[in-house]
Parts: C-alpha cells; sequence; structure tokens
C-alpha cells in the first residue's frame, strides 16, 4: 500500500537517511574548506546563468543532489581565503541548534509558543548587558538583524523622549537623530522608516581615521536645532562598516548627557570586543548608553540572522510597541519579558537564542574573547606588510579586523586608479580563490578586508597581497581607461 503525501513528507526513516548523508557533506565542507583544502572560496557565475541553472534544476536536477549543489555554488565563509563580508565562520554546533530551531518551529511571540527560548533568550540577553557594564534594571531581546535592531532602538529613544505620544498620535514637528557621516546605511534608512526625513538624519563630520569628530558635535546640535529640528538621540559606532574605526564612545556619553539625548550603540560589528580583555577599551563608555546593539553573526561566530538589542531600562524594551492585543498577550507588568511579542517589530522570529546559549554552554566567554583578539590582531599584522610595500596605500590604521588598502602602484591619478581597483577586485571575484570586497571613501576606491575566518593566516594574506600586486602590474599596462 501507498504512503500518501504527508506520510512521505514526515517519515523518518527518509528524513534519517537524508540527514546523515548532509552531515556528512557538511562535514566534508568544514574539513576542506579551514584546511584550504578547496582551491576557491566560490565558483563565479553570472546572475542570470545561475538563475538558469536553478530554473532547469527544479525541473530535471535530482533531488538528491540539491544539497550538495547549494553546498558547490555559495561563497565558503569558512575558507580561510573568505575575507569579504562581516559574515563569521559559523561554529557548526549552531548547524544543530539552527536544525532544532528550524523543526520546532516556536515562533516566540507569546511564552506557551516557546517556553525554552523565552527563558533562554532572557539568559543570554541579561548576560550580555551584565558584560556591558549595566546594573540592575537591564533588559534585551534578539532580533532578526542589525537593521531592525537599530530601528527599535531609536523608536524606543523617540517614546522615551520625546513627550508626545507619537505612536498612537502621529506627529508633525521636525525630529532629528546626531550619527557620524561614516556610520552604516542602516541609520538612514532607520530615520526614513521613521518619517523623519533627509532633514531627521544630523550627520556629524568624521576624522581623517574615520571616526566621529567629537569636536563638532555642538556645533553640528546647533546647527541643527536653529533649523528648528528636535534632536532627540545620538548614535556611536562601534565601529562603522566602511572602515572599522570607533566613535569615542566617551565624549558622545558626556554630549548626550548634556543635551538630554538618548545615547545609543551601534555595536552590531564590533560590540563583541566587550568580551576581548586586549580591545575592550575601544568600547569605553558603552556604559552610559541606554541602547546597544551587537550582531552574534558577525565576531561572535553565528549563523545569520542573530542580533541582541540591550537596554540600560527593560521597560523601555517592554514599551516600545506597545498596543493592545488583548487575545495574545498579558498586561501584567510582571510577565513582559516572557512575551517577545510585546517587545519586538516581529511577532513570530526563530529560536536565534539556542546559538548564543549553547556557545556559551559549550565554550564559555573565552570563545568570543580569543577570536575577537585574535582578528583585530591579524588586521595590524595585514598593516604591517602592506606598509612595507610602495605599491599599496591604506585609508587608515585599522582599528578591529576591517583593513581598506588600495594599488598604487605607478602613480596614476585618482580616477585611473578607482577603475585600476575595480578591475583588480573583479578579476579577484570571477578568479574565485580569494574574496574580498571594496569601498569608496573620500572619492578613493579601496579594496576592503573583513577578517572573519579564525583559519585566515597572514601567509594568506601576504599570497592575496601579492596576487593583487601581479595584477595591477598587469592591468595597469592593459586596461582600457574610461
Amino acid at each position: 500500500m501507498n504512503k500518501n503525501l504527508f506520510d512521505q513528507l514526515y517519515d523518518t526513516t527518509t528524513f534519517e537517511s537524508f540527514g546523515h548523508e548532509l552531515i556528512g557533506e557538511i562535514k566534508a565542507h568544514i574539513q576542506n574548506t579551514t584546511s584550504d583544502k578547496n582551491p576557491k572560496t566560490l565558483s563565479w557565475n553570472e546572475p542570470e546563468k545561475e538563475l538558469a541553472f536553478w530554473k532547469d534544476f527544479l525541473i530535471n536536477g535530482a533531488k538528491e543532489d540539491f544539497f550538495s549543489e547549494v553546498l558547490k555554488r555559495t561563497t565558503h565563509t569558512h575558507h580561510p581565503k573568505y575575507v569579504g563580508h562581516q559574515v563569521s565562520a559559523a561554529a557548526p554546533i549552531t548547524t544543530l541548534s539552527a536544525m532544532v530551531s528550524a523543526l520546532l518551529n516556536n515562533g516566540m511571540a507569546v511564552y506557551e509558543m516557546g517556553m525554552a527560548p523565552s527563558a533562554i533568550e532572557k539568559v543570554v540577553t541579561d548576560s550580555i548587558c551584565q558584560k556591558i557594564g549595566y546594573k540592575a534594571d537591564y533588559g534585551g531581546l534578539l532580533t532578526s538583524g542589525g537593521t531592525l535592531a537599530n530601528l527599535t532602538a531609536l523608536l524606543s529613544a523617540r517614546r522615551a523622549k520625546i513627550k508626545r505620544d507619537i505612536w498612537n498620535e502621529g506627529y508633525s514637528e521636525q525630529l532629528g537623530i546626531m550619527v557620524c557621516e561614516q556610520a552604516h546605511y542602516c541609520i538612514d534608512r532607520a530615520v526614513k522608516i521613521m518619517g523623519l526625513g533627509e532633514q531627521g538624519i544630523i550627520k556629524v563630520p568624521s576624522k581623517d581615521n574615520f571616526a566621529m569628530d567629537t569636536a563638532q558635535l555642538l556645533s553640528s546640535y546647533e546647527e541643527a536645532t536653529a533649523k528648528g529640528i528636535h534632536i532627540f538621540a545620538i548614535v556611536g559606532s562601534a565601529p562603522s562598516t566602511a572602515t572599522g574605526a570607533y566613535d569615542d564612545l566617551n565624549a558622545i556619553a558626556d554630549f548626550a548627557k548634556e543635551k538630554n539625548l538618548w545615547f545609543h550603540v551601534d555595536g552590531a560589528h564590533g560590540g563583541a570586543a566587550i568580551y576581548s580583555n586586549k580591545y575592550n577599551y575601544l568600547l569605553e563608555g558603552i556604559v552610559h548608553s541606554d541602547s546597544v546593539v551587537i550582531d552574534g553573526h558577525k565576531m561572535m561566530l553565528m549563523p545569520t540572522i542573530t542580533t541582541a538589542l540591550l537596554f540600560k531600562n527593560k521597560g523601555h524594551a517592554q514599551h516600545t510597541f506597545s498596543q493592545k492585543a488583548d487575545y495574545l498577550l498579558n498586561e501584567d507588568e510582571e510577565a513582559d519579558w516572557i512575551n517577545s511579542g510585546k517587545k519586538t517589530f516581529e511577532c513570530t522570529k526563530t529560536m536565534m537564542c539556542m546559538h548564543w546559549y549553547v556557545l556559551l554552554k559549550f565554550y564559555g566567554e573565552q570563545v568570543f574573547n580569543e577570536f575577537v583578539t585574535r582578528q583585530y590582531d591579524l588586521a595590524k599584522d595585514f598593516e604591517k606588510t602592506l606598509l612595507k610595500d610602495s605599491n599599496f596605500e591604506l585609508a587608515t590604521s585599522p582599528m578591529s579586523n576591517i583593513l581598506c588598502f588600495r594599488y598604487t602602484g605607478n602613480t596614476l591619478d585618482d580616477s585611473k586608479l578607482n577603475q585600476l581597483n575595480t578591475a583588480i577586485r573583479q578579476e579577484l571575484l570571477v578568479e574565485g580563490e580569494f574574496y574580498l570586497v571594496q569601498t569608496k571613501l573620500n572619492g578613493k576606491q579601496y579594496l576592503r578586508t573583513s577578517l572573519m575566518n579564525p583559519f585566515t593566516t597572514i601567509d594568506h594574506l601576504e599570497r592575496l597581497q601579492e596576487k593583487i600586486k601581479v595584477k595591477g602590474q598587469h592591468l595597469s599596462k592593459n586596461v582600457r581607461w574610461v
């Protein structure tokens, strides 16, 4: 007798068979990438060709080949020559926590739909608040990514600092948020989603090292207020995305206190340095913040998307999205922490807290200390090798694991150097051995490395440097200048 479709769908024997085979493939993938056995970090394909492949595979591909093809046709973050975007080489154990989360599918909007993860999330967020240095009334939540977390923090700031009940009544007053001109674009996005418009983001100029020039805080503030803009919050970057530069959080904290502003720290990338015995000084002043964002999927070895939003005062976490939904939420203040849907923009979310918890349980905070410290040290080592070679120019000395540099070679003008470095990066992308990205700073095109992999060594980076030099010398003679 044939099984019906649902019997097939939930057949545990088939699941076990596929599961064992996939675990074997994942094991081999981890071994072959971390050991540098695989020759490429990615196998580049043109977008239209990749789309055509997957259209055809849906009809003609063998289903047992699906996971193998995905593994082959994606960017390998576990490869030591992956020095591209700010996404970690996730710890293998988090593959298992992700699997359990996906299977149990506890949405966590209300406590009875996520009893264990609700409690686990509180343990995790409380531990991070304590590490920041918050006292007594702290609280937090986990949410899907730094963009959403930063938006939530700024909504909390508006609710706390603006007397009018904007959430329910709307507003017509021009409000504003101060931030360094080098801050991540998600702050601009949050400001515009909040309806503050272009005028609502007051960009403070940066110094030569691309960190906020706090000496210009007062003039920026006074210029904005003279235009009738009511500034209610200020954001410190820890660090900025493009260059990895940390803002002076102590100076920003002092200014925020003086002007009665909400002080938010976007530590999505580098907030994890609170765990580094060597580099936690970069976050001096974070304890004075009202809110902090830290991504687990950046410098804490977790899968995407896993983000913590921490508050000095837990009441701000509980009241940002206050509204009535009597059929779901218990209004008892004592129970507020248990109902995730009351604190987050999301109603349903994954059990991302399990990634944090399992790493803390199995390896302790020391794993974060060692990883952050190692990667920041590695950027300093790479800087030294680049400075020894007159063919390269650095944008600034690295403060984190992000390093921006460009090939200069023969002294071309900036326009031609921009084209040359773009061409070098494109050749590296197509070749696939290394994966790095690029950024433009003050009109100059730079190559950009984010050292996210614990298996990347200075030898890998010196090989990358040599390849760039060879390509630069070749392309400078053959590229068609526009």
